[in-house]
């Protein structure tokens, strides 16, 4: 059987920066399996933008030389904020290449614990004995599908995440849920693509998001200011986004106070620069479905709590993802059941180990730990330094 000290599983921007910090410890033996970059080539559809701030995006590495910036002077590629999603999958498989030449491609279909550490079972059959393992999965495993969906085919209703282009919408009536970025930014990648589109959703007004730079605040008072009430990691509101910076100073906050601030920095909000984009598309607010049924000639009717209707082509469903750790469908029963959860979040000690000794998890799962810090890339810096700490602390005893 192989073994390692380490083994990493995921390689998206959690993934690939915990090993490349990792890598960095003399003697340690880290593995790291996964596509790089996948769910974001794969499960996000073409056309898309970041909303992050350009510091936002760097994927963490330890000597903080692989930027946005030396990819593209390595590469001649040229673009500004907002960063394409293309050009962002583009910059995570050359940070791949440049700081993990060895990442295994093959996939993780099951683990396990074992004596002294965890079993990993490979897509070919090959067994890997390791002493610690990070979860970097992402969060697919995770898309939400509102419960009056849950019963409709494919050709009907969709997640987001099922698409990477819109293209076969063209001609056709879409009816998108959601007022979160996802959902406003498909809207319009839908009608850009042809489709005949309207968004309803439960939220009262949309939350657009100003963004410090667009403001005349920002001229009259410039960086000192904005320095001040924005943190570089883009994650929470004026002010909040400061403590949102610091995973460590949130932890010892009330649980109360911590999960409303968690909601205020994250609440659904789309990009300003979307606005122009959806001009010609209808925003139905303040609407709850009350019914879903199939109708004749392969369409769907959606009710809702005013009395109105649609019949249409297909649902687009923009509603996000619900962390449930449970659905992670690469975890044994036994091992599940041991991992100690909240809502289907693990609660998460120090270096983002979970109550299995070993076992670290890092990404979106670990908000409810550490913050929502941990949803966006710009995580990546302070998740792969404590969890460097952790491992190489408990490496050298």
């Amino acid at each position: 059987m192989t073994k390692a000290d380490v083994t990493i599983l995921g390689a998206g921007p959690y993934g690939l920066s915990a090993a490349a910090h990792l890598r960095t410890v003399p003697g340690l033996d880290v593995r790291i399996f996964g596509k790089p970059m996948s769910f974001w080539q794969c499960n996000m559809p073409k056309g898309m933008f970041l909303r992050s701030g350009w510091d936002a995006t760097h994927i963490a590495d330890p000597a903080r030389s692989l930027t946005l910036e030396a990819f593209q002077a390595a590469t001649g590629s040229h673009f500004r904020k907002p960063v394409p999603l293309g050009s962002f999958v583009e910059y995570g498989q050359w940070y791949q290449r440049q700081s993990l030449p060895d990442l295994d491609q093959r996939e993780i279909v099951r683990l396990e614990r074992a004596a002294d550490g965890f079993r990993i079972s490979l897509s070919d059959s090959e067994v890997l004995h390791s002493r610690r393992v990070v979860i970097a999965a992402g969060i697919r495993s995770f898309a939400w599908r509102p419960a009056e969906f849950e019963n409709l085919a494919s050709a009907l209703a969709s997640h987001a995440c099922d698409h990477q282009n819109f293209s076969r919408f063209a001609g056709r009536q879409v009816l998108v849920i959601g007022s979160g970025q996802s959902a406003l930014e498909s809207a319009a990648l839908l009608h850009e693509s042809g489709a005949a589109v309207e968004i309803f959703a439960r939220a009262r007004h949309v939350n657009w998001l100003q963004g410090w730079a667009s403001t005349t605040l920002h001229w009259k008072l410039g960086s000192v200011v904005r320095n001040f009430l924005y943190a570089p990691t883009d994650v929470g509101p004026a002010g909040i986004s400061q403590l949102m910076a610091k995973p460590d100073l949130l932890r010892k906050l009330p649980r109360g106070l911590q999960d409303k601030l968690r909601k205020r920095a994250v609440r659904p909000a789309g990009a300003r620069w979307l606005v122009k984009r959806l001009e010609a598309v209808p925003i139905r607010l303040d609407r709850q479905v009350t019914a879903v049924t199939t109708v004749a000639g392969g369409r769907v009717k959606v009710s809702f709590d005013d009395g109105s209707d649609r019949t249409i082509d297909h649902v687009l469903l923009g509603t996000g993802y619900r962390v449930d750790i449970s659905k992670y469908d690469f975890l044994s029963e036994k091992l599940k059941n041991s991992i100690s959860r909240h809502n289907g979040y693990p609660r998460l000690r120090e270096g983002l180990e979970s109550s299995v000794d070993g076992l670290h998890i890092l990404g979106a799962p670990a908000a409810w730990s550490f913050g929502p810090l941990m949803q966006f890339v710009s995580g990546t810096h302070y998740a792969s330094r404590v969890l460097l700490r952790s491992v190489a602390g408990k490496s050298a005893k």
